[in-house]
């Protein structure tokens, strides 16, 4: 017990960026975001000794809440998003007034068309290319196999192209 509060403030400080960007990207809302980021470090705390390193790995582990978060979420509340809340970290720009414009219309063209995708789409693109997790990460995450993460990221993109083309 004494040194594992150390360690998890570690695995915090590692993996909160990208379940953030993972939960951001899902509600479009930063206060939910927030809450419901800290609600999944506060369930993978309360269950540290169910989990075991063998099994998964802790980024897929932390995905799994991250995303039984989300739908948990969506259970109890409309579904609505909107870009005007994304905040400038997010996005990125460092561009003049133009250029923000332009990327933040093409950011909304983005969202809406990762909003046309299924959701196990929308988690399989956002882990694999905003947050970069591995095949095997995402298919732990998803408890789905790893032939199956890329069939269905190869009809994600398909998808994708077809809206944004």
């Amino acid at each position: 017990m004494e040194g594992e509060a150390p360690a998890f403030g570690v695995l915090y400080d590692k993996y909160q960026p990208s379940i953030y960007r993972f939960i951001f990207l899902k509600v479009s809302h930063r206060e939910e975001a927030e809450d419901l980021t800290h609600q999944v470090f506060l369930s993978a705390w309360e269950h540290m000794g169910s989990f075991h390193h063998g099994d998964v790995p802790f980024v897929s582990w932390l995905y799994r809440i991250a995303r039984n978060k989300v739908i948990d979420y969506y259970r109890t509340h409309k579904a609505h998003a909107s870009l005007e809340n994304v905040p400038d970290e997010i996005i990125a720009l460092d561009a003049h007034t133009a250029n923000q414009i332009d990327a933040r219309l093409q950011l909304e063209r983005v969202y809406q068309a990762l909003m046309q995708l299924s959701d196990d789409q929308r988690d399989i693109v956002i882990m694999r290319f905003i947050n970069e997790l591995s095949y095997k990460d995402i298919a732990h995450a998803l408890g789905k196999n790893q032939a199956t993460v890329r069939v269905i990221q190869y009809r994600a993109l398909a998808r994708l192209k077809k809206f944004l083309s």
